[in-house]
């Protein structure tokens, strides 16, 4: 037989091959068997060769060091791939584009990109994917099967990549570090973003506007703005969601998990992101400076918000007034108050609020939690907002002068409502008579004249009131004592 003929033919299709073992593996793809059984498990493979490889996780031999660096692998294959990685070499370019890979499947993976092809479909949605790995880790989110556990702190992942990064945060170990500063990652993918903030480089275009992106999932959640898919469901409600990240996050509002600790108070949180702000409250670190003003911030996206308090900057524009807002998710909370929609109910009382964050600190009226204590007095707040307007009072810091006259004040709004006297601006308009008002309490008030409504109750007779205040004068009627 002739050197490189292919004399061995499959059956099942037009496969053919040079020696008969290639055609007995090849078989195995058509029967769907696997006879090389793991005596220490239940794995079973098709080739001798992957036995072998397997066996190595049980015993975690890795006989194939490389040269260059402290690292070893189970196989040759692996350790070539790695020596790219010191000589930068990427031998498989994508004809579509300028995108070059040290793997061939890597390529292949990549094209799918291109062509939009998911050959791996999910049995139990309509979920589809590039690689069988991913279909995998997907399948997972049906079952709840997570196998990988840690043994720190019991933590447990549906894939060893993501068992291996969480190990890192308890040794601390970030072994890839960015060479313009000081900046050390856990992962390569991470520094190679990180790298994108210094050369400014966002090569993923998106095809539907000018955006572009340093990563492809960032480009493929910008992607769905645009067509408005959200193919991750909750199966425990109706929530949809672009990313499975941002599903598994939602999970554990069903499920009240938080598996990311601090190690210096109790508080623990969902996601990594959020333990690592919450951390910032505590060392005091704000990373992300105003180039404007002294202030700092713990994440780029406070600073960006803020940035627009400088520049006036109001990008989202309600659809049914001329209300304007800094981000997307104020407007989506205005949004409820055209609709009347408030999802968020307490289970204590009826209730109910348009942001998750009105709920929380509305629980804490029923349990009179005050987690804000200020440092001058004996004080406690249930925000962080309303300690910091009382310590004003201790400070008499007041920030907000008018530019009209001498008048200054602790808080924005009220030097907004006080530029109305300077106007004579009435936004607040009765829809009763011609009456207009600078604020909307006011207007609040003075429609119960026409209406006729009177909320505050006296507990010790029948009078009712409009307001409060006069509400508290009445009650000294009867006990006698001076009202504060």
């Amino acid at each position: 037989m002739d050197a490189g003929e292919k004399s061995f033919q499959c059956g099942s299709c037009d496969a053919k091959f040079s020696h008969k073992s290639s055609l007995k593996r090849h078989i195995t793809s058509h029967t769907g068997g696997k006879p090389f059984q793991c005596n220490l498990c239940d794995a079973t493979f098709k080739t001798k060769a992957n036995l072998r490889r397997h066996m190595m996780t049980h015993t975690e031999e890795k006989p194939f060091k490389c040269d260059l660096c402290d690292a070893t692998f189970k196989g040759t294959s692996g350790l070539n791939y790695h020596v790219l990685t010191h000589t930068g070499d990427k031998p498989f370019k994508c004809n579509l584009c300028e995108a070059a890979f040290t793997t061939k499947s890597n390529l292949q993976y990549h094209v799918m990109t291109h062509t939009g092809e998911k050959p791996f479909k999910c049995d139990l949605c309509e979920a589809a994917f590039t690689t069988k790995s991913n279909l995998r880790c997907h399948v997972m989110t049906h079952t709840g099967e997570k196998p990988f556990q840690c043994t720190f702190c019991h933590t447990t992942f549906k894939r060893r990549s993501g068992l291996k990064y969480h190990m890192m945060t308890h040794t601390k170990e970030r072994p890839f570090n960015c060479d313009l500063c000081d900046a050390t990652f856990s992962r390569k993918g991470n520094i190679r973003r990180h790298m994108m903030t210094h050369t400014q480089e966002k090569p993923f275009k998106c095809d539907l506007c000018d955006a572009a992106f340093k990563g492809t999932s960032a480009l493929k959640n910008h992607v769905m703005t645009h067509t408005g898919e959200k193919p991750f469901k909750c199966d425990l409600c109706e929530a949809t969601f672009k990313g499975a990240n941002s599903l598994n996050y939602h999970v554990m509002t069903h499920t009240g998990e938080k598996p990311f600790k601090c190690d210096l108070c109790d508080a623990a949180f969902t996601t990594r992101s959020s333990l690592r702000r919450h951390v910032m409250t505590h060392t005091g670190e704000k990373p992300f400076m105003c180039d404007i003003c002294d202030a700092g911030f713990t994440t780029k996206s406070s600073l960006q918000r803020h940035l627009m308090t400088h520049t006036g900057e109001k990008p989202f524009k309600c659809d049914l007034c001329d209300a304007v807002f800094r981000g997307k998710h104020h407007l989506k909370d205005h949004m409820m108050t055209h609709t009347g929609e408030k999802p968020f109910q307490c289970d204590l009382c009826d209730a109910a609020f348009i942001t998750n964050t009105n709920l929380r600190y509305h629980v804490m009226t029923h349990t009179e939690e005050k987690p804000f204590q200020c440092d001058f007095c004996d004080a406690a707040f249930i925000t962080e907002s309303n300690l910091r307007r009382h310590v004003m009072i201790h400070t008499d810091e007041k920030s907000f002068q008018c530019d009209l006259c001498d008048a200054v004040f602790r808080e924005k709004h009220n030097l907004k409502d006080h530029m109305m006297t300077h106007t004579g601006e009435k936004p607040y308009q009765c829809d009763l008579c011609d009456v207009g008002f600078k604020l909307k309490s006011a207007l609040r008030r003075h429609v119960m004249n026409h209406t006729e409504e009177k909320p505050f109750q006296c507990d010790l007779c029948d009078a009712t009131f409009t307001r409060k205040s006069n509400l508290q004068c009445h009650v000294v009627t009867h006990t006698g004592d001076q009202p504060l």
